[in-house]
């Protein structure tokens, strides 16, 4: 018989095969009420609200930092391209005949110390060709230039592995930024490798002076490591949310024009740098003939003479110096085209800087007119090399401003 629902035995009473039955569904049933319950309640459950900008804010880093001690960086490689400069105009790059990157961060400290390096100088042709008989103080002021170099690259490099670390290890560097701060470490590192690949070329039978091509290696690198650092300490100054917003926005055909203009003017430094190690510079001072000993011609005399041929373009002055004026004049040219484009601009400080960019790159033609016409004399050749960082330095700033111009309000509110 049944009551209830539930089968009974004699008695009345439930099988035990009945209750077990029961007291699962009961549990079954407790079970799912409890689990409605909790869908029922969870709106009642208090979230955090997310903060605006916290994926910038993980991102961040220590982004004021790191852009100082990076311009500390900028300064000290635009010292040490400026005190290259120097070296090599006053013919001190060969005075320390070896590399020594330990031991050589100390100068001679005795008389017998002089005496030693004074003498591995004058076994080089350098000495024998050029400066036989000079003296012991002549010798060190050509050697305290080029130690001077070296400790500046020593110095660098020591600033770099302390900043670094230092981010590093308080785990301060931005999100994306580790690679590139190792990078601008690792081209240090090679720099001074292709330091002394420079100054060994000089160091052979045969030769007064280091090899022009790697002498224009050695600073077009030193003028990539600049680029990079400026570049980054644009990049810093601005949160990376303001940023992508900025890119949204900016002009690729006048970005992509600058860029165009980068690697032109990173060219013309090249072609400088050619020119300076061959001393091209100083054997036609006349503009814009080029005068020679039977008179005055608008292209080198007698060009292509050393053979095999690919050396004219390393080793003919004549010849080099003519391609570095008339890359100069295209350069120029193709600069006022991209500053007529720059000027079209909406943006207030992206027409200034192409405007600055104007003046620096005019500026840098008449200091190159006037170097060439006084024969490149020191004092005058520096400033040239100098001018050409501030345009190096113009030329990117206004191709960044070009990629991410930074935000206005309507003229007049």
């Amino acid at each position: 018989m049944r009551e209830g629902g539930v089968a009974n035995w004699s008695g009345g009473l439930p099988s035990a095969m009945a209750r077990h039955k029961f007291q699962l569904s009961k549990a079954r049933y407790e079970m799912a009420t409890k689990a409605r319950n909790i869908f029922e309640h969870v709106s009642d459950i208090q979230k955090p609200l997310a903060a605006p900008g916290g994926i910038d804010a993980r991102a961040k880093g220590a982004r004021g930092p790191i852009r100082v001690w990076l311009m500390m960086l900028f300064a000290l490689v635009v010292a040490i391209i400026t005190v290259g400069g120097l070296t090599r105009l006053t013919d001190s790059g060969l005075s320390i005949t070896e590399w020594a990157p330990v031991s050589g961060m100390l100068p001679p400290l005795n008389a017998a110390g002089w005496e030693s390096e004074f003498a591995a100088y004058k076994l080089i042709p350098e000495y024998i060709e050029q400066n036989a008989g000079m003296s012991m103080s002549e010798f060190k002021v050509i050697y305290y230039w080029e130690w001077g170099h070296r400790q500046l690259g020593r110095v660098i490099g020591l600033v770099w592995a302390l900043g670094f670390f230092y981010f590093l290890a308080r785990r301060q560097i931005p999100v994306g930024w580790t690679g590139r701060l190792v990078l601008i470490g690792a081209m240090g590192g090679l720099q001074g490798a292709i330091g002394w690949w420079m100054v060994s070329s000089g160091l052979e039978a045969g030769m007064v002076d280091v090899a022009s091509y790697r002498l224009a290696t050695h600073l077009g690198l030193a003028f990539v490591i600049l680029g990079f650092i400026a570049w980054y300490v644009f990049l810093l100054g601005r949160r990376e949310a303001d940023l992508m917003r900025a890119r949204r926005v900016g002009d690729v055909e006048l970005f992509r024009l600058s860029t165009g203009l980068m690697y032109f003017v990173f060219s013309q430094i090249i072609l400088g740098a050619l020119v300076a190690g061959i001393d091209a510079g100083r054997d036609f001072p006349n503009w814009p003939l080029m005068t020679t000993g039977t008179g005055a011609s608008f292209f080198p005399p007698d060009p292509f003479q050393i053979t095999p041929l690919w050396r004219n373009f390393f080793e003919d002055a004549g010849l080099v110096q003519f391609i570095h004026r008339m890359s100069a004049y295209l350069l120029f040219i193709f600069t006022v085209l991209v500053w007529l484009r720059g000027r079209k601009s909406s943006n207030n400080q992206t027409r200034v800087v192409f405007n600055f960019m104007m003046v620096v790159m005019t500026l840098q033609m008449v200091i190159g007119v006037v170097t060439v016409l006084y024969s490149a004399p020191a004092n005058i050749a520096i400033v040239h090399q100098f001018t050409a960082i501030l345009l190096w330095v113009a030329v990117l700033r206004a191709q960044y401003l070009s990629r991410y111009p930074i935000p206005q309000f309507i003229r007049g509110r």
